[in-house]
Formats: structure tokens, C-alpha cells, sequence
């Protein structure tokens, strides 16, 4: 009976043991190097599996790649996207897209864990949406699709029971789906509260990483979309040969205008047909009591700051606007946004990044936006025309003094004339 069952389960077991002494094995068996193509996809395929991976991220950012970190919009590719002009013009840098729909602060804060070392003294590009900053702050699904175990075990192996650690680990706690690793989730309730973890912990969660960083090493790298490469690719085609801004600028409103013909909107044609122009009606006046003063995202953001500053990365903060006339339409107030990028500006300079593009205000130009919340066209010449610069030459050595008052809920919901306490 035993030879029987061992005849039809013996390879698959001896199969399962084989594959585990691979995964805890300290060999990487050839699989270290990742070569430039599979770079060059991977930093626009906008995928999950890059943003909650190590290894490709790791070797595109020790080469000349910068990380971009962001949400939905680097996903807006057209002629003016970052990403076609940096490979265009051949420039000193390629942006690495970080983000995709749903990334905010949390995300971002675990996406630079397993790549500190690349973030140390170096520059990074940061588009930070004031909308992000609502009420109930980041969004329960959007958290747990993009959670990283790997990054997660790589941050909480190396905490030091600072506020920032006992923080995180409390929004972790909190955010992560109760059914999801039990002994991991412990771990977040014991550091927010404190306490040492346990050597059944640290043992657990030492092993965990190690597969986990061997399924990155071995499988990451894999399948990477190539779909957004063909785009730009395809987006070179339509520009000049040699980088001139007034003919760039000419050249945006002549594909905006083209492209945002069938609404009164200044919306894409293609993005109204697909999301708006059936519920169009209902959508009047959705956004009128929407607000942004207060939110445990400035908290989460906090967390973020404190990386880049205990990384010494110079990063510029860009934020964007909304589209004015859909804005108007739904109600949203401009006076909410206001209040969420004076609380931003001050939380940012108060404690030393002083590189912030404010594009908050323009969103009633011609082309400037390609949706409703996204940039395009004219508004990405905008942000290429203030990160270029930025990138591409040399800066004072940035001075921050993180206050650990940004994680307090008191700042979280403070009102803008109440900013002046939090110094």
C-alpha cells in the first residue's frame, strides 16, 4: 500500500521539497543579473508585481534610472509624458514609474524599503495628488492589492521602535486584511505598541524574507508587459528631433485639440466615451461636499518624508490640479484643494523640501489636462520643464528636521489656520 501511494505522490512531495531547499538556499544559481530590456520594461510597465518586487528596482536605480513615485497618472502616456521625453532626447536619466492606480502614501513608504540603498543620496521625483487627502483616508482594497510582503518583512526586520516604525506598524495593522499571514499582522500589533518582537517572530519572519527574496530573484522578472514600451515608442514617433519647448508647447495643443473633440469638457475623447459620457448627467455636482483638510494620509505621508530624509534623497514634490471645468461641473471645491496644498506646502518646508512644483492652479489651461484628474499634453511639458532642471543639475545638499508632530491626529485634522502650531 505505502509503495503505492509513494508511486503516486512521491514525485510531487520529493517536487515540493525541492522547490522549498531552492527558495531558502543563500545560492542565487545565476539568477542575479537582470539585463537592460527587461529594465527598460519593467520601469513603465506600471505593473504590481514591480512595484511590490525588489530586484529589477534595485539594478535599473543603480544604474541611471530615478524613481518617479506616484499613482495613476504616470499611466497617461502621450508625445509629452516624462517617460518619452527622457528616452526622445536621450537625456542623462529615465524615469522608474512607481505607482499605478490606487498607490498613496502607504504604498509609496513600502515601495522604499527594499531599495533604500538605492534612494541614499540620490534624487527622486514625488507627484502627490491633493485628493489623496480625504476624510477616510487610503482605500482598504487599493492597500492590500499592492501590500508587499516582501517589503513589509524587509522594514519590520530593521525597525528601531521610532515613532515613524510604531506608526506604520499600527496603520498596517490596521489596513492589512485580517486573513492575511496572522504572524506578520502580530508583528505590526506588537511594534505599534512597543514591544520587541518575540524570537518565534524574528525567526518566522528572517525565513519568510529569505523566500520571499528568492521568489523575486527567480520569478520578477518574468513576463514583464511590454505594452507601454510599443506606447512610447510609438509617441516618439510624432516628435521633432531635437528638443525645443515653443515647438513642444505648439505641438501639445495641436494633439490636444485634436483629441478632445467630442466634449465640453477638454477630456479626452477616448476617456469620456469609456468613463463619463453615459453617467454624465449624474456626475453634475457629485463632488460638492468633498473635502481635504483633514485625513490620517498627511500622517502616512509623514512616514514617506521620513524615509527620503533618513536616506538623504533630494526629491522634488510635484502637485497637480484638477481639470477646471470638470471641476466646476461636479462641484469640486477649489478652495478644499487650496487648503490641502497649503497644509502640504507647510508640512514640506517646514522640515527642509523646499523642491515643490504647484501646479494646483492650472488646471484651466488648454490642454493642460488629458482627463479629469490626470495630467496631459500641455501639463506634462509643464512638469517636465520644472523636473528636468532639477534632475539634470547639480543641488544644494538638502537639510531636513523631520517633527514627529506630523503623526500626531491633531495635525491630521488640523484646520489651515491652525498650521502655524506645528512648528
Amino acid at each position: 500500500m505505502f509503495k503505492k501511494l509513494f508511486k503516486i505522490f512521491g514525485p510531487i512531495i520529493c517536487a515540493a521539497i525541492l522547490v522549498f531547499l531552492l527558495l531558502i538556499s543563500p545560492l542565487n544559481f545565476g539568477f542575479g543579473h537582470i539585463n537592460k530590456n527587461v529594465q527598460k520594461d519593467a520601469a513603465t510597465s506600471l505593473e504590481a508585481k514591480v512595484v511590490k518586487g525588489k530586484e529589477v528596482k534595485e539594478q535599473a536605480l543603480n544604474d541611471n534610472y530615478v524613481a518617479f513615485f506616484g499613482s495613476s497618472e504616470w499611466s497617461r502616456f502621450d508625445p509629452m509624458h516624462p517617460s518619452v521625453l527622457a528616452q526622445k532626447y536621450d537625456r542623462s536619466y529615465r524615469p522608474f514609474l512607481l505607482g499605478a492606480k490606487g498607490t498613496q502614501s502607504l504604498v509609496q513608504f513600502l515601495t522604499m524599503q527594499t531599495v533604500t540603498k538605492q534612494l541614499k543620496n540620490k534624487k527622486a521625483v514625488f507627484s502627490i495628488s491633493p485628493q489623496w487627502f480625504v476624510p477616510e483616508g487610503a482605500k482598504l482594497d487599493a492597500f492590500n492589492y499592492y501590500f508587499s510582503p516582501l517589503q513589509a518583512t524587509e522594514w519590520i526586520l530593521n525597525e528601531h521602535n521610532s515613532t515613524m516604525d510604531r506608526y506604520i506598524a499600527k496603520r498596517f495593522y490596521e489596513m492589512l486584511n485580517s486573513s492575511k499571514d496572522p504572524i506578520l499582522r502580530q508583528s505590526f500589533k506588537d511594534v505599534s505598541e512597543g514591544k520587541d518582537l518575540s524570537n518565534f517572530e524574528k525567526s518566522y519572519l528572517k525565513l519568510r524574507h529569505r523566500i520571499l527574496l528568492k521568489e523575486d530573484r527567480f520569478f520578477s522578472t518574468l513576463f514583464i508587459s511590454k505594452k507601454n514600451q510599443l506606447k512610447i515608442r510609438k509617441c516618439e514617433k510624432q516628435l521633432p528631433n531635437n528638443y525645443d519647448y515653443n515647438k513642444l508647447y505648439d505641438l501639445a495643443g495641436q494633439l490636444g485639440r485634436k483629441q478632445t473633440s467630442n466634449n465640453k469638457f477638454g477630456i479626452s475623447d477616448k476617456f469620456y466615451r469609456k468613463q463619463i459620457k453615459k453617467r454624465v448627467k449624474q456626475l453634475k455636482g457629485f463632488q460638492k461636499d468633498e473635502t481635504f483638510t483633514k485625513s490620517p494620509e498627511y500622517s502616512d505621508f509623514e512616514a514617506a518624508l521620513e524615509m527620503f530624509a533618513r536616506n538623504n534623497t533630494d526629491v522634488i514634490f510635484v502637485l497637480p490640479p484638477v481639470n477646471a471645468k470638470w471641476q466646476k461641473y461636479t462641484g469640486l471645491s477649489q478652495k478644499e484643494i487650496q487648503n490641502a496644498v497649503t497644509k502640504l506646502k507647510f508640512q514640506l518646508n517646514s522640515q527642509g523640501f523646499h523642491h515643490i512644483v504647484d501646479l494646483s492652479n492650472d488646471g484651466d489651461i488648454p490642454y493642460f489636462m488629458t482627463d479629469t484628474i490626470h495630467l496631459g499634453w500641455r501639463g506634462w511639458l509643464y512638469f517636465d520643464s520644472a523636473v528636468r532642471p532639477f534632475l539634470e543639475n547639480e543641488q544644494k545638499k538638502p537639510n531636513y528636521h523631520i517633527n514627529e508632530q506630523f503623526y500626531s491626529s491633531s495635525w491630521q485634522n488640523a484646520m489651515v489656520s491652525q498650521i502655524k502650531n506645528f512648528k
